[in-house]
Parts: structure tokens; sequence; C-alpha cells
């Protein structure tokens, strides 16, 4: 099989020498799509029923190497490394993650090796990816390029900007051997109680948020058969942005008519699939009014016709992970995979159990309740995919060139820029701000740990946490460290509903220091005190920590505007914005 595939794609690599970028309609790109489409059907000719299967599916494996030993493979697979996770299941993709129950990254050469060394594993070069959707979904932290986070590109208004930022993540995905990055969010973010998706979108916006999603999509995937460049994927389709519960630990609803859909949820997707998407990622959501089943829209074919059929897209559709809530409340783990495909899914994200998975979808197969004709569907889809990406040509990367291109100074000076024109005054009525000097004393307190202390740092202040939710001791600490400094930064996240964090804000007030209010997450923030100062920053990265420091003390002016409408006791509109 390995030939045959090899001979096929190096007709798709020769067709052209300097593959045309894909915003452009030219001849060129017309004839290698339609060459693409070719070896697709040639290579599924060749591949027996649980080989195309198995491409269905994307997996995770647990380790850092591809050779390593680890207990949680032996548990979940039985075999013991990613690599033998991969030469047994032969899955279309692996997924890698950063947490501590798959431990899949660490350094940027690390993830490049353990990414050749599962392409060297598979028949069929894999689909590698990952979450980076930048702020507070990112996989891949420094030395790797870090950016604020989609609502923040929101406030700053740029889809050049979105567009660059995009670009530069992919190039160094890429250049780790990631091939596919589940992003951008094209959720429109509705509901400011919104548990799950939050400053992930956009905007409330949906106007604003598809022309961000399809800058975004146009800076991953870049040119036709690139190899600086990752498959984008849209998420969650038909749109996370209304949901008060959280798909990953339940099953939410959103009690949009056909009609309020397409006008609220509809446009970033349309906007996505305009731009060339690769593929796009359903939600564990219902929508009883477009689908009364009750089945999540991962499962219905209703809800996901509105894709195929209205929306008239071709391409990779993937669920989100079927290990979520959501999903798996009306069904057992064996069905869930046979009844994405019924619905018009491709690619099935993180099964439970693997070999269940795969073993029913063949089963379901040999038995009649799927055709080998809708499997062939996905598969042709998936493999252009790959195709078109440059995955089946050029699977394996350069590991010691890798520290080159991550975390590239000419990116890290973009991503400043790109981020001090984020960063929102939403009020300034003592006139506090710009300082009239640079703090000599300054205090940032407040919720985060390493977010005090990183603003801190860059002031040259005193960092004192308070968490999340503040004790009266702590509070009276803070109070009694206002004494002694020249100006107080107070960050906040999710103000409105913990009290104690407004208890800190107010006592701070009343020390008559200069207080500067920060939203350091969501911008909602900003309506539920009388703080007479409060900036927005979208973002509690690094990077945003910088350029909020820059805005403080006056280098950088505030450019950013709010991309949501923000209710409450002070509520604010989408575009405000003060600047100085």
């Amino acid at each position: 099989m390995l030939r045959p595939l090899v001979a096929a794609v190096a007709v798709v690599a020769a067709s052209t020498a300097a593959p045309p970028p894909l915003a452009v309609a030219a001849p060129d790109q017309a004839r290698v799509v339609d060459q693409v489409r070719q070896q697709a059907a040639a290579l599924a000719r060749g591949m027996t029923l649980e080989q195309k299967v198995g491409q269905l599916f994307v997996t995770y494996v647990h380790g850092q190497a591809p050779d390593e030993q680890h207990p949680g493979n032996l548990r979940d697979f039985g075999v013991a490394s990613p690599a033998e996770v991969v030469a047994k299941f032969q899955p279309g993709g692996v997924i890698y993650f950063n947490n501590s129950s798959y431990d899949n990254i660490d350094t940027p050469r690390q993830i490049a090796t353990l990414s050749n060394g599962l392409q060297r594993a598979s028949r069929i070069p894999l689909a590698i990816s990952t979450d980076q959707e930048m702020g507070i979904v990112t996989r891949i932290g420094a030395p790797a390029t870090q950016f604020p986070g989609n609502m923040a590109l929101g406030a700053g208004r740029s889809a050049q900007d979105a567009e660059r930022a995009a670009r530069i993540t992919a190039r160094e995905l890429r250049a780790m051997g990631v091939n596919q990055n589940f992003a951008p969010d094209a959720d429109v973010n509705s509901n400011p109680a919104n548990p799950v998706i939050g400053v992930r979108s956009y905007s409330s916006d949906p106007a604003l948020a598809a022309e961000l999603t399809a800058a975004q999509v146009r800076g991953y995937q870049g040119r036709l058969l690139g190899r600086d460049s990752v498959s984008a994927t849209a998420k969650h389709f038909p749109g996370h942005g209304d949901t008060a519960e959280d798909s990953h630990t339940s099953l939410p609803t959103v009690d949009r008519t056909a009609e309020q859909w397409r006008e609220l949820d509809a446009p970033p997707f349309e906007a996505a699939i305009a731009a060339g998407i690769d593929s796009i990622m359903t939600a564990h959501i219902t929508m009883p009014r477009i689908d009364p089943s009750g089945e999540p829209a991962t499962l219905s074919k209703p809800t996901l016709d509105l894709l195929r059929e209205e929306l008239d897209y071709d391409g990779v559709v993937i669920t989100d992970s079927l290990a979520m809530a959501g999903v798996r409340q009306l069904h057992g783990d064996a069905e869930i995979p046979v009844l994405a495909l019924k619905a018009g899914v491709d690619q099935l994200l993180m099964p439970v159990d693997l070999r269940l998975a795969i073993d029913s979808v063949v089963a379901a197969v040999r038995g009649g309740e799927l055709t080998e004709r809708r499997i062939d569907q996905s598969v042709l889809r998936v493999l252009r995919m790959k195709l078109l990406r440059g995955m089946l040509t050029s699977p394996r990367v350069d590991v010691e060139g890798v520290g080159a291109v991550v975390g590239a100074p000419e990116h890290l000076a973009d991503a400043r820029r790109i981020t001090d024109r984020t960063i929102t005054a939403v009020r300034n009525d003592a006139g506090v701000l710009p300082l009239a000097a640079r703090p000599t004393a300054a205090l940032v307190t407040g919720w985060g740990e390493t977010t005090t202390r990183t603003l801190a740092g860059v002031l040259g202040g005193t960092a004192l946490p308070t968490g999340t939710a503040p004790t009266e001791a702590q509070v009276a600490a803070a109070v009694q460290a206002a004494a002694t400094a020249d100006v107080v930064v107070v960050l906040t996240n999710g103000l409105s509903a913990r009290p104690a964090q407004q208890t800190l804000l107010t006592r701070l007030l009343a020390t008559g220091k200069p207080v500067v209010a920060v939203a350091a997450q969501n911008p909602y923030d900003v309506a539920h005190t009388a703080a007479p100062t409060w900036l927005a920053t979208y973002s509690y990265s690094a990077v945003s920590m910088e350029s909020l420091a820059r805005v403080i003390t006056g280098e950088v002016r505030p450019a950013g505007r709010l991309p949501v409408d923000v209710p409450g006791p002070t509520p604010y509109p989408l575009g405000h914005g003060l600047a100085w």
C-alpha cells in the first residue's frame, strides 16, 4: 500500500511548482483540485474496508516520545507507546494535548520528534492536530509565539492582524509536525453567561465574527500543497455561542429557530466555507426547533443537512471529542460513531474506546447498517484534505530547524504589535490613565497567580494574588499593601458572579489610591462595579499583560473597542472604547 501511495502523491506534488494562494481563482488551482480528487479516488480504491474506516478516526495518545512506554497507552489501547498505537490502529489522525492525562507537549524539538515518529509508524501519513486557538485555549506555550485569542482580535477590529496571527501560528505548528489546527472558533458569543465559549469567540456581532473567521482561515491555510500551512477547522457547528451549559459535562440546548440560526450563528461558517475551510467541527448541543428528536448536532442529520445542503459544504466534518458528556447522554460508545456517520460526519474525534469504535463501524458496514459507499464519501474527503494541504507529500519535518521557526524574533514582534492594538479602555472617569510617570511602587493584586506576577514584573511592582474568591484576610492584606503603592492594578475574572472580587475592588477604591481595574478575561466584568477606571484585555496571557502595562504607562494608546455588548448595571455597547 505504501508504494502506490508515494507514487500517487508524487504526481500531485509535481503538479505545480508555485501553488497559488487559496483566495486566487487561478486555472492552476482548479487543475490541482481536480487532480487531487482523482488521486484521492485512486488511493481509496487501493484500501481495504478496515483501512478506510481507520482514516475516519482521530485519536489521542499518551506520552511525549514515539517510543515512550506509557501506562495510559497500555490501559486504553493494549500497547505501550504512541508509535505502537498508530501502528496497531492506523488512524487517520492524532491529536496532541498538554495536560497530565495525555502529556504530549514539552518543547518544539520534542513535538517535532514525536510527530516524525508517529508519521513513520503510519502507512498513510497522519493528520496531526491540536487546539491552538490562542488565548485561553492554547496547547503549545512559549517559546511558541503567543497571541491573545479571538475576542482580543475582535477588539482590534483588524482582519489583517487576524490573518497574520493565524499565518504565524500555522507556520510554527507545521514546523513542529502539526498539520491541522482545530481553530478558529467561529461561534458568535451571544450569551454573556456562556461558560465554555466566551472569549474564544471573536464577537457577539455575526458580521465581525464572520470577517475575522475568514481572515484566520486564510492565514492558517495559506497556499495549496504548502509546507508552512495547516488545515483550519471552524467550530462548533451549528454554533455554541448561545449556550448556558458546557457540553463537556452536559448536553446544552439552543432555542433558535432556523431563521434565527441563519441570522445569528451561520454567518461565520458561511464565511469560512467561502474562504476554503478544510474542515468544520460539530457541537454536542441540541437545537429542538431544527431537530426535535433531542439528538446532539453531532448525531443530527437535520442539523448537519444545514451544513451540507443549505451551506453547500463538501469538506471534512469532524466531531468534537466523543468522550464529552454532551454526545454520550443518549447512546452507548459503540452506537455513537455509526450514528455520527449516518448524520453526515466524516471524522470521529477521540472515541472513548478506539477498538470498539472502529469495530462498530466495520460491523455496521458488514451488516448493512452503513454502506461502503457512505464510508467512501468520507474517506475521499479526508484524503482530499490531506493531499491539498500537503500532509501526504510532506509528512515529516526538520527537527534541527524547528528552533529557527518557532518563536522567531519577527513573529514575537508581530505578536506584540497585534496585541497592543487589542487593549480596550472602557472607563477613565478619574483621568488616572495614562499615568503621568512610570510607577515606582505599583501593586498588582486580584485574580491570577501567574498573571498578577507577570504584570507586576513588567511594571516593576509587587504582586499580591488573591485568587478567584479573596478571603477577608487577603482583602485586608491588599488594602494594607496599597498604603505604600503609587498605583493599584486589580485584575478580575468572573467578577459579576464572585462577590468577594467585588469586595476587594471596593475596599481598594476606598483607600483613595489610584486604582486601575482590569477585566483579564471576559469583558462583562466592567459593568458590575462603580470603579472609575476599567480596562479589558480579553486574555490573561503574558503577551496581553505586557501590552496592558504599556497602555497603563502611556507607552501605547488603547485602540481596542468592545467586540460584544456588555449588559449589567452599567452597560456598554458593542464598539465602545476610549482613546487618549
